[in-house]
């Protein structure tokens, strides 16, 4: 049985969240929820994953830098208070990268 031929990315990814500062917490958002938010709704669903057919959210979507980026911001911006700007920049490499929204 031969395999097909793929290849893989090493993404980065930046989660930004701007809003205006609680003045009890001093935070816009704990940064630690964030983090937990982002390991269980991304990392644990897409890392070393073949994203064509390991995920769901990509059976009839390419995996574009773009579309992953599209897709994570989906996702948190369901656990993300609309309070707040949420903003997704993934990097494919140092000089490839996209942000979502734009």
């Amino acid at each position: 049985m031969q395999l097909p031929k793929l290849h893989g990315h090493n993404y980065e990814l930046i989660v930004r969240v701007a809003g205006e500062i609680d003045p009890k917490t001093g935070y816009v958002m704990d940064a630690k929820v964030l983090s937990n938010l982002v390991k269980t709704q991304i990392l644990e669903r897409f890392d070393h994953k073949n994203l064509n057919l390991d995920t769901p959210e990509f059976k009839n979507l390419n995996p574009t830098a773009e579309n992953i980026a599209m897709v994570i911001h989906s996702i948190l911006k369901k656990h993300i208070d609309n309070r707040y700007e949420l903003k997704i920049t993934l990097y494919e490499t140092e000089r490839n990268y996209v942000e979502y929204p734009a």
